[in-house]
């Protein structure tokens, strides 16, 4: 009890979901989620998203939520309090995000990078063809912005729940909105007229975007679509990586916890549409088709920088401003990523945020320069389990997302559904009096239909389903 009382907390309800929709906003809304509507066939995975948001999502979210204001302790500690002997889940859980940052970090310093060279005028040279590989397979220039966001999300979390994570995201959560819908709304309006003489414009953009493309769709791509939705609702919502659970444990005892939850997934599901609205009709209107093809970095690095070249003198202008809306959300991200590890820190080891912060600093320093070197130095390839090259940044994004994070959310399904029961998570989101409203839905998800996804998730992201 005496560790409870001196426990930080959120201000109020605006604060935690600020700093929860901060979180959920990040790198994997604004380049995988364009990406993926795109090579599903834009509408259709829309649709799928949604459902699964309003269903998957929403229970996995409700969950860690729940547990983290239940016990008042971050993963590490938290999954023990409520079983002992499934406090391995909290070991996993702790491991993602400790794997999770230096890499991000390292993301992070790609994203400063292209934001300078919009802000001193550069962004025709950041589209030139090999910009990207040549600034990654440097030795100097990715540790040393690595280093200024790694600076960045420490100082903010060294600052603490109120005055560092919270107050932070007051500030950067309205800016990145802002931005967000003005590059959306500008993209719609763009025009080009390509060397064959075919016109496209932002809203055809759109059209592609929205209208879902059902030609020679299977069952089996169906099943694909769903699985994709699947995967990215964990990037979108930061479940089964301890953040919600971290986070909902500074959430006080008379906070409506069903309104925040509500609140998120809105904040977070029109961000992740935005980020469509915003990439996918400039992409098409200056590469057509074909332009969607490029996935993960490839897509922010490459290819949008080349539309912005094309735009003329105003692509400089929204070159910057896109790229500073990805910095806003990659910092906050990155805030609730290092905070999960820091909090596991202090309630294992009842040390001080300072020393606690301290110890995951020099952490993610020590990997994010083994992955900025995995470019160079320790350059190697090696083909995992799901038939993707990949060196060191990728192995780490496979341990962490195919692996560890399933496997989470799979334990977390059986703990709550089966073990401990659904109602021990209704009781908790109703203790402040608030209605329930998708209880019956939240226990047939919990106790079958999620960990049955999640089950065939896995299944598939280890190359074991290959068929799928």
């Amino acid at each position: 009890m005496k560790q409870e009382k001196k426990r930080n907390s959120f201000s109020g309800s605006l604060g935690f979901v600020l700093a929860a929709a901060g979180s959920a906003v990040g790198l994997g809304n604004i380049w995988r989620f364009p990406y993926l509507a795109a090579k599903d066939g834009g509408g259709l995975f829309l649709v799928a998203y949604l459902i699964l948001a309003l269903t998957f999502g929403f229970t996995l979210l409700t969950v860690e939520i729940a547990i983290g204001r239940k016990t008042k302790q971050s993963p590490l500690t938290a999954y023990a309090m409520l079983n002992k002997k499934w406090g391995f889940l909290g070991v996993l859980a702790s491991l993602v995000p400790i794997i999770i940052l230096p890499y991000y970090c390292v993301i992070g310093g790609w994203v400063v990078k292209y934001l300078l060279a919009y802000l001193t005028g550069e962004g025709a040279m950041a589209a030139q063809d090999g910009y990207f590989t040549q600034y990654i397979t440097g030795e100097v220039q990715p540790i040393v912005l690595m280093l200024v966001f790694l600076f960045l999300v420490a100082f903010i979390v060294f600052c603490g729940v109120n005055k560092g994570i919270e107050s932070s995201s007051k500030i950067i959560m309205p800016l990145l909105i802002l931005l967000v819908i003005g590059i959306s709304l500008f993209s719609l309006t763009i025009r080009h007229t390509d060397e064959s003489g075919v016109t496209r414009n932002g809203l055809d953009g759109l059209k592609v975007y929205l209208i879902p493309n059902l030609s020679g769709l299977t069952v089996r791509g169906v099943f694909t679509v769903l699985l994709d939705a699947m995967g990215q609702l964990f990037f979108s919502l930061s479940v089964a990586m301890g953040i919600m659970i971290t986070y909902g444990s500074y959430v006080s005892d008379d906070a409506n916890l069903v309104q925040s939850i509500n609140q998120i997934e809105i904040f977070d599901t029109i961000v992740a549409f935005l980020a469509g609205v915003m990439i996918i009709p400039a992409v098409y209107t200056f590469m057509g088709q074909e332009g969607m093809e490029s996935s993960g970095p490839s897509l922010m690095f490459v290819s949008l920088p080349k539309v912005f070249a094309s735009m003329g003198k105003i692509g400089n202008v929204i070159g910057f401003m896109f790229f500073a809306m990805v910095l806003f959300a990659a910092l906050t991200s990155a805030v609730s990523v290092m905070e999960a590890v820091v909090s596991c820190i202090m309630d294992k080891f009842h040390i001080s945020r300072i020393k606690a912060a301290a110890i995951e600093t020099c952490i993610a320093l020590v990997g994010g320069i083994m992955v900025c070197l995995g470019y160079n130095r320790f350059l190697f390839d090696i083909v995992l389990p799901n038939g993707a090259h990949a060196q060191i940044l990728d192995i780490l994004d496979y341990i962490s997302n195919n692996c560890l994070m399933p496997l989470v959310a799979i334990g977390t399904c059986i703990l709550i559904g089966w073990i401990l029961k659904p109602q021990v998570i209704i009781d908790e989101v109703e203790k402040t009096g608030c209605k329930f409203g998708r209880k019956k839905l939240f226990i047939v998800m919990i106790c079958y239909i999620a960990p049955i996804l999640l089950l065939i998730l896995f299944l598939k992201s280890v190359g074991i389903l290959k068929a799928i």
